[in-house]
């Protein structure tokens, strides 16, 4: 099976409870990430201290940027971050495709711009998606074995 094609795959939507464990685990990454990028950006030669003015807001820029690429990149080359490997689930299209870099981007500005309502919003949506999810026009499933 190459990059992107998910045909193959014998997919279930993902419950909730399944997608919010997933989403702990994602944390757990995500600070790894931000401690990474953060001494890397401290590290750096131009006295990046990370306190106060320019610095501060070039070292936030820095640490976004690098947890945005992981989350948009991933989405878009495998389906998959890290946490969702190992919870077996794939985010894909609506129609069961691979998200275009512009899909994955937009679905991560939604996720973002929409916490916390957008976490809830499964109690009333009729798939049961969340409302990133709903209005970026992708699906999260499980992968069967």
């Amino acid at each position: 099976m190459k990059a992107g094609d998910f045909s193959e795959l014998r997919l279930e939507p993902a419950s909730w409870m399944r997608r919010l464990l997933c989403m702990a685990y994602e944390a757990l990454i995500v600070i790894a990430l931000v401690l990474v990028g953060g001494l890397v950006g401290l590290a750096l030669p131009s006295g990046v201290d990370g306190v106060e003015g320019l610095p501060r807001l070039t070292l936030q820029v820095w640490v976004g940027s690098l947890v945005g690429a992981y989350f948009a990149g991933c989405w878009w080359r495998f389906g998959q971050t890290l946490a969702m490997k190992t919870w077996r689930l794939l985010v894909t299209k609506a129609d069961g495709t691979a998200l275009s870099p512009l899909r994955a981007l937009a679905r991560l500005l939604l996720a973002i711009s929409t916490l916390p309502v957008g976490m809830l919003w499964p109690i009333i949506d009729r798939d049961r998606l969340f409302l990133h999810d709903r209005l970026a026009g992708t699906r999260v499933w499980r992968i069967l074995v």
